[in-house]
């Protein structure tokens, strides 16, 4: 557990004024590298951006804002969350991941997933019909890329390569995870792949996700693979009280719920789920003191290398850039303390 890493992730989402509009995408996204560096200075290990392509997030290309992030720093690692693979090309994913660890001097990170949202499949012209194929092959197609060797590849969803380079190549490969929503299925694909384990969770408790560990654990002895890392990643805020905390919260939470809701055919939040969700749920929410206990809490359930907290609850900035400090100055210490007791 001493080994144990901690990082931040966001996905760009649109934060509002004192006013309660919405800030414009380019200031979220100048806000965002801010906050990387705050991150860099405070000495944590890594920090994630989200690939999104609707109105309520900033961030389209992770790649990008990554970049701009390696030019303000010195050592924490960088990658995405997650980059939606399923309606990109592996080779242009690996090309651009490649740039971007060459610039950050190895400090690159892909996390490959479907993504929480479908707007993306439209956008390039993928149908959603193909939505297991799709990704179940460029996931193979990029675990061949990433060997940095000639590629032999066939499939349905592009064009085939036949003894095919990629360029550049790095100096030691590029780390690599698969996000995870909580399928079985996708547990033992990350395994065959060889991939790190990457899980959303994103509500009810954390240790009902402790059978997906052991599944993955099991897949790759089974397979005969080296083991490989385990990630988990929940949203949640930080401020100097609890009370504080979730005030800030609350409205952006319970209006996020509302839309997802509409979107998704899921009821509407219910009296006390807000509460329920920080008290019993995956929701991080209080004080260093309450975020510190709760992580800690995660991290005995849960046999995982990296705890992200997602940072960017839809609130003022000034409350996101809080958290930060606060994660990095207190409850990062406090975690470790409390892991070693």
């Amino acid at each position: 557990m001493t080994n144990i890493e901690f990082g931040l992730d966001t996905f760009g989402g649109v934060t509002i004024d004192a006013q309660g509009k919405p800030v414009a995408h380019p200031r979220v996204i100048r806000d965002l590298v801010s906050d990387a560096v705050t991150a860099d200075e405070l000495g944590l290990d890594f920090f994630a951006v989200g690939e999104h392509h609707r109105p309520d997030y900033a961030v389209s290309s992770p790649e990008m804002v990554l970049a701009a992030i390696a030019g303000q720093t010195e050592r924490i690692r960088l990658g995405s969350a997650v980059t939606v693979l399923s309606s990109d090309d592996p080779v242009r994913v690996y090309e651009r991941f490649a740039t971007l660890d060459a610039v950050s001097k190895g400090r690159a990170e892909i996390v490959a997933g479907r993504g929480s949202f479908i707007e993306s499949f439209p956008l390039f012209g993928y149908d959603l019909q193909d939505y297991e194929v799709l990704f179940e092959e460029k996931l193979e197609l990029l675990a061949a890329l990433l060997k940095e060797e000639p590629v032999t590849w066939s499939g349905t969803t592009r064009a085939g390569l036949t003894e095919q380079r990629v360029f550049p190549t790095t100096e030691g490969g590029i780390k690599t995870w698969v996000g995870v929503g909580g399928s079985p299925e996708s547990v033992v694909r990350t395994a065959r792949h060889g991939f790190g384990l990457f899980l959303a969770i994103i509500g009810g408790p954390a240790a009902r996700f402790a059978p997906y560990i052991d599944l993955f654990e099991r897949s790759q002895d089974e397979l005969g693979t080296p083991r490989k890392p385990v990630a988990v990643h929940s949203p949640g805020l930080i401020a100097e009280t609890d009370e504080a905390a979730r005030e800030i919260v609350r409205p952006g939470w319970i209006k996020m719920r509302q839309q997802m809701g509409r979107e998704r055919g899921w009821p509407p939040p219910q009296v006390g789920d807000f509460e329920r969700e920080i008290e019993q749920g995956a929701l991080y929410v209080g004080s260093p003191e309450t975020v510190a206990k709760k992580i800690a809490e995660t991290l005995k359930t849960l046999r995982v290398d990296r705890f992200d907290l997602k940072y960017d609850q839809p609130v003022p900035h000034e409350a996101q850039q809080r958290t930060v400090e606060l994660y990095g100055e207190k409850v990062v210490p406090m975690v470790k303390d409390m892991l070693a007791s």
